[in-house]
């Protein structure tokens, strides 16, 4: 055999190792997909009408998962991950979860069907360092809202339980499907809502336990007249707003009671948040009503905490940290108009403010 023979032979059988080490690397590759994506479906209980369907759905959690090493591999001051949403794209998410209707509110349009009590500005006063309003016991745990675009319905259960438990010192959940099925005055249930019409409907109703009126992410009935009452009819007094884009006002605020906010959710890095304090440049065309329930710092880096409606599985156990001090309209929209309910004086005295934000305003 000639030097020419022999060195083609070999450089044959090279190529042929190669393409079969490549060919064993893509089906690896392959398989890690395919157990990621039997892992999400065992723990988020997913069944697919088809083949079809599970093929796209395969499809599109892969395309997420790619996304979320990559962005992970940057070194952010957040983490993302495998969240009920992996298996949808972004605007998916955005038409079945994020049912904030209406014009982006500013000032006075989130509450501004019911009787307004003053603008929060900031009063120059020592802020707490931190404000943690579930530490607290002012917040009930994270719901879920479900594939219905009640998101309004929750940030308003969520403003007026934690009043009601710093007024009264008890924490009573309450029921976010009475403002689905009742609070028809404008609001259109499962398909999108606002917190202005929600609380204008409950200046005048009763506001329902969630035990007696359980939520079913679902449009149906107006079943009210069976509840158990959890905030009395009439308790509702009005609102207090805080200006836009007022970091110290809503800060100042927040330091009083959990606060309703809207923000813009329909970025990926929102949707597959898992952890840490996100940073990540989200517009401010807000689409999804949240509940700021305290701050903090976290090695150099201020933040918003951040109560969600999409269970406990997503974020940090149903919460989510937003970069604090982003000018103007803050992280995601934060800032483009706070607000919050104000109760009627009850029976019971009101209990003293929270240990901790005495404490906190000692360490400014």
């Amino acid at each position: 055999m000639s030097a020419g023979s022999w060195f083609t032979g070999l450089l044959l059988v090279a190529l042929a190792a190669t393409g079969g080490f490549e060919a064993w690397r893509r089906a690896g590759v392959a398989a890690k997909y395919r157990q990621a994506f039997e892992r999400f479906q065992q723990e988020h209980g997913r069944v697919y009408r088809s083949i079809e369907e599970r093929e796209a759905r395969f499809n599109i959690f892969k395309a997420n998962l790619d996304y979320i090493e990559s962005e992970n591999a940057k070194g952010h001051s957040y983490s993302l991950g495998v969240t009920p949403f992996a298996d949808q794209t972004a605007d998916e998410v955005k038409e079945t979860f994020l049912g904030l209707s209406g014009p982006a509110p500013k000032m006075q349009q989130l509450w501004g069907a019911l009787q307004h009590l003053g603008t929060d500005r900031y009063s120059g006063a020592d802020l707490p360092a931190s404000v943690d309003w579930a530490t607290a016991g002012a917040v009930t745990a994270p719901k879920n809202q479900g594939q219905c675009g009640a998101c309004w319905a929750f940030s308003t259960t969520g403003a007026l339980e934690g009043a009601w438990q710093i007024k009264t010192g008890n924490l009573v959940s309450l029921s976010e499907q009475q403002l689905v099925d009742c609070a028809t005055n404008g609001n259109m249930g499962c398909h999108g809502g606002s917190m202005d019409l929600a609380f204008k409907y409950l200046e005048d109703h009763t506001v329902c336990t969630e035990s007696s009126y359980a939520y079913q992410a679902a449009d149906s009935t107006c079943q009210e007249s069976k509840c158990t009452a959890g905030i009395p009819k009439g308790l509702v007094a009005g609102y207090r707003d805080v200006p836009i884009h007022d970091e110290k006002a809503l800060m100042e605020a927040v330091a009083k009671q959990p606060v309703s906010v809207a923000i813009e959710a329909d970025q990926q890095a929102f949707q597959l948040y898992s952890g840490g304090i996100l940073t990540q440049a989200c517009g401010a065309k807000l689409d999804h009503g949240v509940l700021v329930i305290g701050y903090g710092t976290e090695n150099g880096t201020d933040y918003w905490k951040v109560k969600n409606s999409w269970g406990p599985s997503w974020g940090e156990k149903g919460y989510i940290r937003m970069k604090r001090g982003v000018p103007t309209d803050g992280e995601c929209g934060i800032k483009d108009g706070p607000t919050y309910p104000v109760l009627k004086q009850t029976k019971e005295p009101e209990p003293e403010h929270p240990d901790f934000v005495a404490q906190a305003k000692i360490a400014v």
